[in-house]
């Protein structure tokens, strides 16, 4: 099975911290080029693919100007797509944990870094749902900031993935 943007969803969440968070905006992200393959014949192998330039904004509270610069500066200044275009996984294992849950083991490759990652799965009536929290400084990304530092994005992001269930 093959999932992509057109049958399946992948959202950053990135939070804002320092002195002047409280002008800053906490987000969600939409990557908007991405696949997703499960292989049952392999095992229920899983490997995904996500379009490092592909962000944006789905916040609705932020205006398209400032959307704009936000998806600029993900792009170029904190994932360096450019250099890096590309985030991927490959599972190593997949356990199913009950007919609702599965526990994925893989490899995470991410700014040209690659470190082991576990995802829980759980799935409800539609979708089979992951959500993993990943530290951006262990995969060498400097998190955002801004105005001398007083305005930044907390290091740790979460990664929302829903995908039909089958």
């Amino acid at each position: 099975m093959r999932f992509d943007s057109t049958s399946a969803e992948c959202l950053v969440l990135i939070f804002r911290e320092g002195l002047l968070a409280a002008v800053g905006h906490d987000l969600t992200l939409r990557v908007d080029d991405f696949s997703i393959e499960v292989d049952e014949a392999a095992g229920d192998t899983v490997r995904a693919r996500f379009a490092a330039g592909s962000l944006r904004v789905a916040t609705a509270t932020v205006s398209p100007s400032d959307a704009k610069d936000i998806e600029r500066n993900a792009a170029r200044d904190v994932l360096d797509a450019k250099r890096f275009p590309e985030v991927a996984f490959a599972s190593t294992r997949v356990s199913h944990e009950g007919g609702d849950q599965a526990r994925i083991e893989g490899d995470l490759t991410l700014h040209g870094v690659t470190r082991p990652l576990v995802v829980d799965a759980r799935a409800d009536a539609s979708h089979w749902r992951a959500e993993v929290r990943l530290d951006q400084r262990q995969f060498a990304i400097k998190p955002y900031s801004a105005l001398l530092g007083t305005l930044k994005v907390k290091p740790e992001v979460v990664v929302r993935v829903a995908v039909p269930r089958w």
